[in-house]
């Protein structure tokens, strides 16, 4: 079920998502547009931020305990966070296009969005919680589903 208490994992994580993002939104790129974005894959996406958030931050479970085998689901799940702040320096010190904002990032495909699910489901693996487990596939089908529309329709140009 989840033990209730302060993840700062959860906190960091949260950071690593939110500054690139605060800053990308300062700067988005030319020609990016939302406004044709799948109504049902916005309110996946929506709900799983929210459900996410909320998991990651109030479930002490999420925080290192001793070492144990299970640490492995930890240490993957920070490696794929560590991917992400990389995807985005190399988004921030490139053109800042959008073609560069949905490249392949080490061979995985919108890195912006499958990189930090992937990261929230292994660390509900880690904390064995059911519900960072969900939503981060909740979130998934919206959050990764946008972004492969927005490279589909960028593709089609």
């Amino acid at each position: 079920m989840g033990n209730f208490g302060f993840s700062y994992i959860g906190l960091i994580y949260m950071l690593m998502i939110e500054a690139p993002n605060i800053m990308w939104a300062r700067r988005k790129p030319e020609g990016y547009d939302p406004s044709g974005e799948n109504k049902i894959l916005i309110i996946f996406e929506r709900a799983g931020q929210v459900l996410c958030t909320g998991a990651i931050l109030i479930f002490k479970d999420t925080n290192p305990r001793k070492l144990e085998p299970w640490i492995i689901w930890l240490a993957a799940s920070a490696l794929l966070m560590l991917l992400y702040e990389f995807y985005w320096i190399r988004f921030f010190r490139g053109g800042r296009e959008l073609r560069d904002f949905y490249r392949l990032f080490l061979g995985v495909p919108v890195p912006g969005a499958s990189l930090p699910v992937a990261a929230f489901f292994l660390l509900g693996v880690y904390g064995r919680l059911i519900w960072l487990i969900a939503a981060s596939l909740i979130l998934a089908v919206g959050h990764v589903g946008i972004h492969l529309q927005h490279l589909k329709n960028m593709q089609e140009r």
